[in-house]
Protein backbone atom coordinates (compact mmCIF):
# COMPACT_ATOMS: atom_id res chain seq x y z
CA UNK A 1 0.00 0.00 0.00
CA UNK A 2 1.34 3.27 -0.91
CA UNK A 3 1.60 6.05 2.28
CA UNK A 4 -1.22 7.55 3.06
CA UNK A 5 -1.36 11.29 4.01
CA UNK A 6 -3.15 12.31 7.76
CA UNK A 7 -5.63 14.71 8.61
CA UNK A 8 -6.15 15.83 12.16
CA UNK A 9 -8.44 17.89 13.43
CA UNK A 10 -7.52 20.86 15.39
CA UNK A 11 -10.80 21.81 17.32
CA UNK A 12 -10.90 25.44 18.34
CA UNK A 13 -14.46 25.95 19.54
CA UNK A 14 -15.59 28.49 16.59
CA UNK A 15 -12.44 28.72 14.33
CA UNK A 16 -8.77 29.27 15.06
CA UNK A 17 -8.07 32.89 13.98
CA UNK A 18 -9.09 35.20 16.81
CA UNK A 19 -11.84 37.03 15.57
CA UNK A 20 -13.52 33.73 14.55
CA UNK A 21 -16.08 33.87 17.29
CA UNK A 22 -17.63 37.21 15.99
CA UNK A 23 -17.64 35.88 11.95
CA UNK A 24 -21.31 35.00 10.68
CA UNK A 25 -19.65 31.81 9.33
CA UNK A 26 -18.52 30.82 12.60
CA UNK A 27 -21.13 28.10 14.45
CA UNK A 28 -22.76 30.66 17.28
CA UNK A 29 -23.28 27.64 20.25
CA UNK A 30 -21.94 28.32 23.55
CA UNK A 31 -18.25 27.65 24.07
CA UNK A 32 -19.64 25.54 26.85
CA UNK A 33 -21.81 23.38 24.75
CA UNK A 34 -20.95 20.44 24.01
CA UNK A 35 -22.86 20.59 20.27
CA UNK A 36 -20.76 23.14 19.41
CA UNK A 37 -17.58 20.49 19.45
CA UNK A 38 -19.77 17.75 18.49
CA UNK A 39 -20.89 19.21 14.92
CA UNK A 40 -17.33 19.74 14.28
CA UNK A 41 -16.18 16.49 15.11
CA UNK A 42 -19.13 14.70 13.05
CA UNK A 43 -17.73 16.69 9.99
CA UNK A 44 -14.35 15.75 9.98
CA UNK A 45 -15.36 12.16 11.31
CA UNK A 46 -17.81 12.12 7.61
CA UNK A 47 -14.61 12.93 6.02
CA UNK A 48 -12.62 10.05 7.64
CA UNK A 49 -10.28 12.37 9.38
CA UNK A 50 -7.48 10.59 11.62
CA UNK A 51 -8.40 12.47 15.42
CA UNK A 52 -10.06 15.60 16.43
CA UNK A 53 -7.93 17.28 19.05
CA UNK A 54 -8.20 19.62 21.68
CA UNK A 55 -5.58 21.96 23.20
CA UNK A 56 -5.79 22.88 26.76
CA UNK A 57 -4.00 26.09 28.86
CA UNK A 58 -4.20 26.06 32.69
CA UNK A 59 -4.12 30.09 33.47
CA UNK A 60 -8.29 32.21 32.86
CA UNK A 61 -9.03 34.85 31.26
CA UNK A 62 -7.41 38.39 33.16
CA UNK A 63 -6.65 41.24 30.79
CA UNK A 64 -8.62 41.31 27.31
CA UNK A 65 -12.61 40.97 27.18
CA UNK A 66 -12.14 41.07 23.04
CA UNK A 67 -10.77 37.62 22.77
CA UNK A 68 -12.80 34.44 23.50
CA UNK A 69 -12.31 32.23 26.36
CA UNK A 70 -13.57 30.12 28.73
CA UNK A 71 -13.07 26.45 27.28
CA UNK A 72 -14.11 23.21 28.12
CA UNK A 73 -11.48 20.57 30.27
CA UNK A 74 -10.30 18.73 27.25
CA UNK A 75 -10.34 15.06 28.45
CA UNK A 76 -13.88 15.18 30.09
CA UNK A 77 -15.03 16.54 26.90
CA UNK A 78 -13.11 13.78 24.90
CA UNK A 79 -14.90 11.54 26.67
CA UNK A 80 -18.84 12.63 25.39
CA UNK A 81 -17.12 13.26 22.26
CA UNK A 82 -16.45 9.48 22.12
CA UNK A 83 -19.99 8.41 22.94
CA UNK A 84 -21.37 11.38 20.34
CA UNK A 85 -18.77 9.72 17.39
CA UNK A 86 -17.59 6.07 15.86
CA UNK A 87 -14.52 5.75 14.27
CA UNK A 88 -12.89 9.13 14.52
CA UNK A 89 -9.71 9.38 17.00
CA UNK A 90 -9.84 11.52 20.56
CA UNK A 91 -6.66 13.57 21.41
CA UNK A 92 -6.68 15.20 24.39
CA UNK A 93 -3.84 17.60 26.30
CA UNK A 94 -2.75 17.29 29.22
CA UNK A 95 0.41 18.74 30.89
CA UNK A 96 3.14 16.56 32.96
CA UNK A 97 3.92 19.84 34.98
CA UNK A 98 0.73 20.18 36.56
CA UNK A 99 -0.66 16.61 37.23
CA UNK A 100 0.00 13.39 38.66
CA UNK A 101 0.66 10.78 36.80
CA UNK A 102 -1.68 8.47 38.61
CA UNK A 103 -5.00 10.36 37.79
CA UNK A 104 -3.58 11.17 34.53
CA UNK A 105 -2.91 7.47 33.54
CA UNK A 106 -6.57 6.41 35.07
CA UNK A 107 -8.09 9.15 33.12
CA UNK A 108 -6.18 8.04 29.29
CA UNK A 109 -6.96 4.65 29.95
CA UNK A 110 -10.34 5.26 30.96
CA UNK A 111 -11.37 7.33 27.38
CA UNK A 112 -9.61 4.41 25.47
CA UNK A 113 -11.87 1.83 26.93
CA UNK A 114 -14.85 4.11 26.44
CA UNK A 115 -14.04 4.78 22.92
CA UNK A 116 -13.06 1.67 21.83
CA UNK A 117 -9.11 2.70 21.37
CA UNK A 118 -9.34 5.58 19.94
CA UNK A 119 -7.59 7.94 22.63
CA UNK A 120 -4.40 9.82 22.17
CA UNK A 121 -2.38 12.11 25.17
CA UNK A 122 -1.02 15.30 23.57
CA UNK A 123 1.78 15.27 26.60
CA UNK A 124 2.90 18.76 26.97
CA UNK A 125 4.92 20.96 29.51
CA UNK A 126 2.83 24.22 29.97
CA UNK A 127 4.37 27.01 29.12
CA UNK A 128 1.76 29.57 30.25
CA UNK A 129 3.19 32.17 32.39
CA UNK A 130 0.97 32.27 35.41
CA UNK A 131 0.24 28.40 35.41
CA UNK A 132 2.20 27.82 38.61
CA UNK A 133 0.54 30.23 40.63
CA UNK A 134 -2.61 28.02 40.10
CA UNK A 135 -1.14 25.10 41.51
CA UNK A 136 0.30 26.77 44.89
CA UNK A 137 3.57 27.92 42.89
CA UNK A 138 5.50 31.56 43.56
CA UNK A 139 6.63 30.98 40.44
CA UNK A 140 6.86 28.98 36.76
CA UNK A 141 8.84 25.72 36.79
CA UNK A 142 11.49 26.75 34.07
CA UNK A 143 11.82 25.23 30.66
CA UNK A 144 14.76 22.67 31.38
CA UNK A 145 12.96 21.60 34.46
CA UNK A 146 9.76 20.85 33.13
CA UNK A 147 11.54 18.82 30.24
CA UNK A 148 13.01 16.79 32.96
CA UNK A 149 9.92 16.54 34.95
CA UNK A 150 8.36 15.11 31.58
CA UNK A 151 10.60 12.51 31.14
CA UNK A 152 9.91 10.85 34.59
CA UNK A 153 6.23 11.31 34.07
CA UNK A 154 5.94 9.93 30.86
CA UNK A 155 7.75 6.99 32.62
CA UNK A 156 5.70 6.51 35.17
CA UNK A 157 2.66 6.53 33.11
CA UNK A 158 3.77 3.97 30.71
CA UNK A 159 4.83 1.84 33.93
CA UNK A 160 0.96 2.45 35.16
CA UNK A 161 -0.51 1.67 32.32
CA UNK A 162 1.64 -2.09 32.17
CA UNK A 163 0.79 -2.49 35.71
CA UNK A 164 -2.57 -3.94 35.36
CA UNK A 165 -2.95 -5.81 31.95
CA UNK A 166 -5.84 -6.39 30.44
CA UNK A 167 -4.81 -10.46 30.07
CA UNK A 168 -5.29 -10.44 33.77
CA UNK A 169 -9.29 -10.29 33.87
CA UNK A 170 -10.87 -13.57 34.38
CA UNK A 171 -14.05 -12.52 34.72
CA UNK A 172 -15.22 -16.53 35.36
CA UNK A 173 -18.54 -16.88 37.23
CA UNK A 174 -18.51 -19.92 37.20
CA UNK A 175 -15.34 -20.73 38.96
CA UNK A 176 -15.57 -17.37 40.93
CA UNK A 177 -12.07 -16.57 39.38
CA UNK A 178 -12.23 -12.62 38.25
CA UNK A 179 -8.49 -11.67 38.10
CA UNK A 180 -5.18 -13.52 37.52
CA UNK A 181 -3.29 -11.60 40.25
CA UNK A 182 -0.19 -13.12 39.40
CA UNK A 183 -0.05 -10.55 36.58
CA UNK A 184 -0.74 -7.67 38.19
CA UNK A 185 2.63 -5.85 39.84
CA UNK A 186 2.90 -2.28 41.23
CA UNK A 187 4.38 0.32 38.81
CA UNK A 188 6.96 1.05 41.73
CA UNK A 189 8.38 3.88 40.03
CA UNK A 190 11.02 6.25 41.93
CA UNK A 191 12.45 9.59 40.20
CA UNK A 192 13.69 12.76 41.36
CA UNK A 193 10.57 14.00 40.79
CA UNK A 194 8.16 11.46 40.46
CA UNK A 195 7.20 8.75 42.91
CA UNK A 196 3.83 6.71 42.49
CA UNK A 197 3.23 3.00 43.59
CA UNK A 198 0.62 1.52 41.58
CA UNK A 199 -0.62 -0.77 40.38
CA UNK A 200 -2.90 1.35 38.52
CA UNK A 201 -6.66 0.36 39.16
CA UNK A 202 -7.78 0.49 35.61
CA UNK A 203 -6.66 -2.65 33.45
CA UNK A 204 -5.05 -2.27 30.20
CA UNK A 205 -6.55 -0.10 27.51
CA UNK A 206 -7.94 -1.39 23.85
CA UNK A 207 -4.74 0.13 22.04
CA UNK A 208 -2.04 -1.39 24.64
CA UNK A 209 -1.71 2.16 25.49
CA UNK A 210 -3.39 5.45 24.18
CA UNK A 211 -1.28 6.98 21.50
CA UNK A 212 1.51 9.50 22.41
CA UNK A 213 1.32 12.67 21.01
CA UNK A 214 3.92 15.97 21.61
CA UNK A 215 4.02 19.30 20.14
CA UNK A 216 7.95 20.98 21.49
CA UNK A 217 10.14 22.10 18.92
CA UNK A 218 13.09 23.46 20.94
CA UNK A 219 16.01 21.06 21.60
CA UNK A 220 14.75 19.46 24.88
CA UNK A 221 11.14 19.18 23.06
CA UNK A 222 12.86 17.18 19.79
CA UNK A 223 15.17 15.09 22.32
CA UNK A 224 11.95 14.20 24.18
CA UNK A 225 9.72 13.57 20.83
CA UNK A 226 12.30 11.14 19.15
CA UNK A 227 12.01 9.01 22.05
CA UNK A 228 8.27 8.87 22.96
CA UNK A 229 6.17 10.56 20.42
CA UNK A 230 4.26 8.89 18.14
CA UNK A 231 2.68 11.57 16.11
CA UNK A 232 4.21 15.02 16.48
CA UNK A 233 2.18 18.75 16.15
CA UNK A 234 4.58 21.03 14.92
CA UNK A 235 4.72 24.71 13.66
CA UNK A 236 6.40 25.81 10.59
CA UNK A 237 5.33 28.97 8.10
CA UNK A 238 7.53 27.31 5.75
CA UNK A 239 8.47 24.43 3.83
CA UNK A 240 11.71 24.62 4.49
CA UNK A 241 11.94 24.93 8.26
CA UNK A 242 9.45 22.06 8.36
CA UNK A 243 11.82 19.83 5.93
CA UNK A 244 14.64 20.62 8.56
CA UNK A 245 12.08 19.54 11.34
CA UNK A 246 11.11 16.50 9.57
CA UNK A 247 14.16 15.34 8.88
CA UNK A 248 15.92 16.22 12.44
CA UNK A 249 13.45 14.34 14.37
CA UNK A 250 13.26 11.29 12.39
CA UNK A 251 16.71 10.94 12.55
CA UNK A 252 16.96 11.35 15.99
CA UNK A 253 14.21 8.93 16.51
CA UNK A 254 16.14 5.99 14.01
CA UNK A 255 19.57 6.54 16.25
CA UNK A 256 17.50 5.97 19.08
CA UNK A 257 16.48 2.50 17.50
CA UNK A 258 12.94 3.22 16.37
CA UNK A 259 11.73 3.06 12.87
CA UNK A 260 10.89 6.52 10.58
CA UNK A 261 7.36 5.44 10.30
CA UNK A 262 6.88 4.71 14.38
CA UNK A 263 5.94 8.94 14.46
CA UNK A 264 3.52 10.66 12.29
CA UNK A 265 4.95 14.67 11.51
CA UNK A 266 1.97 16.92 11.47
CA UNK A 267 2.34 20.43 10.89
CA UNK A 268 -0.40 23.14 11.37
CA UNK A 269 -2.64 24.22 8.72
CA UNK A 270 -4.85 26.80 8.38
CA UNK A 271 -6.50 27.37 4.92
CA UNK A 272 -8.86 30.20 4.12
CA UNK A 273 -10.67 28.25 1.22
CA UNK A 274 -12.57 30.39 -1.39
CA UNK A 275 -13.59 29.88 -4.83
CA UNK A 276 -11.14 31.75 -6.42
CA UNK A 277 -7.48 33.36 -4.76
CA UNK A 278 -9.20 36.95 -4.01
CA UNK A 279 -12.29 35.19 -2.55
CA UNK A 280 -9.88 33.27 0.01
CA UNK A 281 -8.00 36.70 0.75
CA UNK A 282 -11.43 37.79 1.91
CA UNK A 283 -11.85 35.88 4.75
CA UNK A 284 -8.56 36.45 6.54
CA UNK A 285 -9.12 40.25 5.47
CA UNK A 286 -12.69 39.71 7.48
CA UNK A 287 -10.84 38.11 10.55
CA UNK A 288 -8.23 40.55 10.92
CA UNK A 289 -11.08 43.31 11.08
CA UNK A 290 -12.87 41.55 13.85
CA UNK A 291 -9.52 41.15 15.73
CA UNK A 292 -8.37 43.48 18.60
CA UNK A 293 -4.70 44.75 18.88
CA UNK A 294 -5.05 44.75 22.60
CA UNK A 295 -6.04 41.10 22.57
CA UNK A 296 -2.96 40.40 19.81
CA UNK A 297 -0.52 42.58 22.26
CA UNK A 298 -1.65 40.15 25.43
CA UNK A 299 -1.33 36.94 23.77
CA UNK A 300 1.87 38.19 22.23
CA UNK A 301 3.00 38.91 25.63
CA UNK A 302 2.55 35.50 27.20
CA UNK A 303 4.28 33.87 24.27
CA UNK A 304 7.19 35.56 25.36
CA UNK A 305 6.46 35.25 29.09
CA UNK A 306 5.22 38.68 29.63
CA UNK A 307 7.35 40.74 28.20
CA UNK A 308 5.69 44.12 27.62
CA UNK A 309 5.58 44.96 24.02
CA UNK A 310 2.81 47.72 24.06
CA UNK A 311 5.23 50.55 23.64
CA UNK A 312 6.62 49.96 20.37
CA UNK A 313 4.69 51.31 17.29
CA UNK A 314 2.28 49.27 15.22
CA UNK A 315 3.40 50.52 11.80
CA UNK A 316 7.49 50.15 11.16
CA UNK A 317 9.37 46.85 10.52
CA UNK A 318 10.43 45.19 13.95
CA UNK A 319 13.83 44.44 15.08
CA UNK A 320 15.54 41.89 16.17
CA UNK A 321 16.29 44.52 19.34
CA UNK A 322 12.65 45.06 19.79
CA UNK A 323 12.16 41.48 21.16
CA UNK A 324 13.51 39.94 24.50
CA UNK A 325 16.23 36.66 23.53
CA UNK A 326 14.17 33.87 22.25
CA UNK A 327 16.56 31.67 23.93
CA UNK A 328 15.82 32.95 26.97
CA UNK A 329 12.21 32.61 27.16
CA UNK A 330 10.89 29.93 29.64
CA UNK A 331 7.61 30.36 28.38
CA UNK A 332 6.82 28.42 24.60
CA UNK A 333 10.54 28.44 24.07
CA UNK A 334 10.41 27.56 20.36
CA UNK A 335 7.32 29.34 19.43
CA UNK A 336 9.08 32.26 20.35
CA UNK A 337 12.28 31.49 18.32
CA UNK A 338 9.86 31.02 15.05
CA UNK A 339 8.13 34.14 15.46
CA UNK A 340 11.07 36.43 15.88
CA UNK A 341 12.84 34.61 12.72
CA UNK A 342 9.48 34.85 10.40
CA UNK A 343 9.24 38.65 11.67
CA UNK A 344 12.68 39.46 10.36
CA UNK A 345 12.72 37.10 7.75
CA UNK A 346 9.52 38.99 6.27
CA UNK A 347 10.61 42.30 7.60
CA UNK A 348 6.85 42.19 9.62
CA UNK A 349 5.67 45.34 11.56
CA UNK A 350 4.19 44.62 14.99
CA UNK A 351 0.69 45.20 13.28
CA UNK A 352 1.29 42.38 10.68
CA UNK A 353 2.78 40.11 13.24
CA UNK A 354 -0.27 40.84 15.71
CA UNK A 355 -2.49 39.88 12.20
CA UNK A 356 -0.16 36.70 11.55
CA UNK A 357 -0.31 35.29 15.28
CA UNK A 358 -4.33 35.93 15.05
CA UNK A 359 -4.65 33.72 12.53
CA UNK A 360 -2.56 31.19 12.80
CA UNK A 361 0.07 31.59 15.36
CA UNK A 362 2.98 30.60 13.78
CA UNK A 363 1.20 27.79 11.47
CA UNK A 364 1.39 27.35 8.14
CA UNK A 365 -1.65 30.40 6.73
CA UNK A 366 -2.51 29.84 2.82
CA UNK A 367 -5.62 31.65 0.94
CA UNK A 368 -6.89 29.70 -2.02
CA UNK A 369 -9.39 27.88 -4.03
CA UNK A 370 -9.44 23.62 -2.62
CA UNK A 371 -7.09 23.09 -5.95
CA UNK A 372 -4.26 25.45 -4.48
CA UNK A 373 -4.97 24.00 -0.86
CA UNK A 374 -4.58 20.36 -2.45
CA UNK A 375 -1.30 21.36 -4.07
CA UNK A 376 0.35 22.69 -0.95
CA UNK A 377 -0.88 19.71 1.65
CA UNK A 378 0.56 17.07 -1.46
CA UNK A 379 3.77 19.28 -1.91
CA UNK A 380 4.64 19.30 1.91
CA UNK A 381 3.78 15.35 1.76
CA UNK A 382 5.67 14.73 -0.64
CA UNK A 383 8.60 16.63 -0.21
CA UNK A 384 9.64 15.26 3.22
CA UNK A 385 8.11 18.28 5.07
CA UNK A 386 5.22 16.39 6.47
CA UNK A 387 3.04 12.91 6.94
CA UNK A 388 -0.17 15.05 7.15
CA UNK A 389 -1.06 17.88 8.29
CA UNK A 390 -3.26 19.40 11.85
CA UNK A 391 -5.77 21.20 9.94
CA UNK A 392 -6.92 24.35 11.86
CA UNK A 393 -10.25 25.91 10.12
CA UNK A 394 -9.85 29.98 10.59
CA UNK A 395 -13.40 29.43 10.99
CA UNK A 396 -15.55 26.64 12.10
CA UNK A 397 -18.09 25.36 10.84
CA UNK A 398 -17.71 27.68 7.64
CA UNK A 399 -14.04 27.01 6.63
CA UNK A 400 -14.26 23.10 8.24
CA UNK A 401 -17.22 22.30 6.03
CA UNK A 402 -15.16 23.77 2.75
CA UNK A 403 -12.05 21.80 3.63
CA UNK A 404 -13.85 18.32 4.25
CA UNK A 405 -16.41 18.77 1.40
CA UNK A 406 -13.99 20.80 -1.25
CA UNK A 407 -10.28 19.66 -0.16
CA UNK A 408 -10.16 16.17 0.92
CA UNK A 409 -12.35 14.80 -2.48
CA UNK A 410 -9.45 16.25 -4.37
CA UNK A 411 -6.67 14.37 -1.97
CA UNK A 412 -8.45 11.05 -2.61
CA UNK A 413 -8.49 11.79 -6.22
CA UNK A 414 -5.05 11.57 -6.36
CA UNK A 415 -4.53 8.47 -4.09
CA UNK A 416 -3.48 10.63 -1.02
CA UNK A 417 -6.70 10.09 1.55
CA UNK A 418 -8.67 7.42 2.65
CA UNK A 419 -12.34 7.16 1.10
CA UNK A 420 -13.03 4.69 4.07
CA UNK A 421 -11.60 3.89 7.78
CA UNK A 422 -9.44 0.92 7.59
CA UNK A 423 -8.97 0.62 11.36
CA UNK A 424 -11.33 0.52 14.53
CA UNK A 425 -8.29 2.77 16.57
CA UNK A 426 -6.40 5.74 16.60
CA UNK A 427 -3.38 3.80 16.35
CA UNK A 428 -4.74 1.70 13.29
CA UNK A 429 -5.66 5.47 11.49
CA UNK A 430 -1.78 6.52 11.97
CA UNK A 431 -0.56 3.54 10.41
CA UNK A 432 1.15 2.60 13.82
CA UNK A 433 2.03 -0.56 15.49
CA UNK A 434 -0.86 -2.48 17.57
CA UNK A 435 0.70 -2.59 21.02
CA UNK A 436 -1.06 -5.07 23.31
CA UNK A 437 0.57 -4.86 26.85
CA UNK A 438 3.29 -7.62 26.70
CA UNK A 439 4.66 -6.30 22.93
CA UNK A 440 5.41 -2.66 24.02
CA UNK A 441 8.07 -0.57 22.46
CA UNK A 442 9.10 1.68 25.59
CA UNK A 443 9.95 -0.23 28.26
CA UNK A 444 9.58 -0.65 31.66
CA UNK A 445 12.01 0.03 34.52
CA UNK A 446 14.08 -2.83 34.45
CA UNK A 447 14.20 -3.40 38.35
CA UNK A 448 10.41 -1.82 39.41
CA UNK A 449 11.59 -0.11 43.23
CA UNK A 450 9.21 -0.48 46.03
CA UNK A 451 7.50 2.92 47.22
CA UNK A 452 5.44 4.17 49.86
CA UNK A 453 1.44 4.13 49.39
Amino acid sequence: MSRQLHLNLFLMARGHHEGAWRHPGANPKALTDLELYADAARIAESAKFDAVFLADTLVGPENSQLAASGLLEPITLLTALALKTERIGLIGTASTTYSHPYTLARQFATLDHISKGRAGWNIVTSWAPKAGENYGLAENVDHADRYRIAQEFVEAVDALWRSFPASSIVDDAASGQFLDIGQVRPAGYTGQHIRTRGPLNVPGSPQGRPVLVQAGQSEDGRAFAAKWAEAIFTAHGHKESAQTFYADVKSRAVALGRRPQDIVILPGLSAAIGSTEYEARQVWEELDALTSIQAGLDRLSARFGGHDFSALPLDRPLTRGDFPDPNQVQASKSRAVGYVETTLREGLTLRQLLQRLAGARGHLAIAGTPEQVADTIEDWFRTGAADGFNVMPPVITQQLELFASEVVPILRKRGLFRSEYDSASLRGHFGLEELPLSRRVLSAPASPLAVAA
